[in-house]
């Protein structure tokens, strides 16, 4: 990859994301696995927080020295809750200043600020979009953070962003469904997610005024909640276990294993016999910016030519599954499964097909996109 980026501006990317809209009251959220460790700022002495670290001295100390003022808005405060330990779980309300308050995340944060950055381990977008959406504040989550991050999906112009996803949008909008074909070990795999010939969706890293939303940073891809999904797809295992998952009636029910560890499947299929929501399938995605890859799925998910499915809460991003339908609140996430050469080499995508209309369209080959798409783009 040979795009350069220009350097990082804080600046510039507040004002693009959340654009003209007179003075606002903006402050930092951090998750800690003791939040107290926020007094005195004593974190930035662990080794563990270097995403948190990222989040005080880019975005607290640059709005301490002048940032905030040159928006002509006000705050700039950063306070920690305590880590929830899964992507998109809820978190505790308690959380503590710097002072070593301790405060509510809901009286003394959600309904006193108008922008809420979450510079985070773990994704918070899910629970502070259904917060923004019920009280009118508007934000950013940023977690994983790093300097790779800094350095080019912050620091890109995100009005071309959205250009670009636009573009790839209306492409794909409307589609009754997509095959998706793996091939994994000598074998071959196709999901088929039907969407239902709905809207498509678009994360471009805009957040404008009067709409409460909390945008998920680096932004940049399109995607769908799908309406059922069948067939089956591979999936590796955070151990590097590499598994089958089969799907019917738009969920997981069982996985197989591939290679690796017996033990981390069995315990995947506990899971979805336990608690069968957790293997519903909430979303299909397709990233659109030419972006380095980061280590991070944060940033990774959103390079064009990737592709992702997830499974768990889907409220978020307009779908029904909402933590109160799962058995057991620590189950209440939402899981992307990135799918790209550098996350997945052991997994390639020969094939990704939209149908809509009567007509099928090759969109993505050998996780490139086809020239459907590149004509989209033209």
């Amino acid at each position: 990859m040979d795009k350069t980026f220009p350097p990082f501006d804080l600046k510039r990317l507040m004002s693009t994301v959340f654009g003209s809209a007179g003075e606002q009251r903006v402050c930092i959220l951090i998750d800690l696995d003791d939040p107290r460790d926020i007094k005195d700022f004593a974190f930035l002495n662990d080794d563990r927080y270097s995403i948190q670290r990222h989040g005080h001295e880019k975005f607290y100390r640059a709005f301490q020295e002048g940032v905030l003022q040159e928006l002509g808005w006000t705050g700039g405060e950063m306070f920690a809750y305590e880590v929830t330990g899964g992507s998109n779980l809820d978190m505790d309300d308690v959380a503590f200043d710097p002072q070593g308050n301790q405060i509510s995340l809901e009286h003394d944060v959600y309904r006193k600020y108008d922008i809420i950055l979450c510079i985070s381990t773990y994704s918070a977008t899910a629970p502070l979009t259904a917060w923004a959406k019920q009280i009118g504040f508007r934000g950013a989550t940023l977690h994983g953070l790093n300097d790779i991050i800094l350095s080019s999906g912050l620091a890109v112009d995100y009005n071309e962003i959205s250009k670009e996803a636009e573009k790839l949008r209306s492409a794909l909008t409307r589609a009754d469904e997509f095959e998706i074909d793996y091939e994994v070990d000598g074998r071959w795999l196709t999901l088929k997610l039907l969407c239902g010939q709905q809207e498509a969706q678009k994360s471009h890293g805009l957040c404008p005024p009067d709409e409460p939303d909390v945008a998920n940073l680096p932004a940049g891809e399109v995607y769908f909640v799908p309406t059922g999904a069948e067939g089956q797809f591979p999936m590796k295992y955070s151990d590097g276990t590499l598994g089958v998952m089969n799907v019917r009636e738009g969920r997981i029910h069982e996985a197989e294993l591939i290679s690796g560890s017996d033990e981390t499947v069995q315990a995947h299929n506990e899971k979805l016999k336990d608690d069968p929501v957790t293997g519903e399938l909430g979303e299909l995605g397709f990233g659109t910016q030419e972006l380095p890859v980061s280590g991070r799925d944060i940033q990774d998910e959103k390079i064009r030519g990737t592709i992702h499915v997830a499974t768990g809460r889907s409220d978020h991003l307009g779908g029904n599954l909402t933590p109160d339908r799962f058995s057991k609140k620590n189950n209440a996430t939402h899981d992307d499964i990135l799918f790209a050469p550098h996350k997945t080499p052991e997994i390639n995508i020969p094939q990704v097909r939209m149908r809509r209309d009567g007509q099928t369209t090759v969109i993505l080959e050998n996780y490139r996109t086809a020239p459907y798409l590149e004509n989209a783009l033209a």
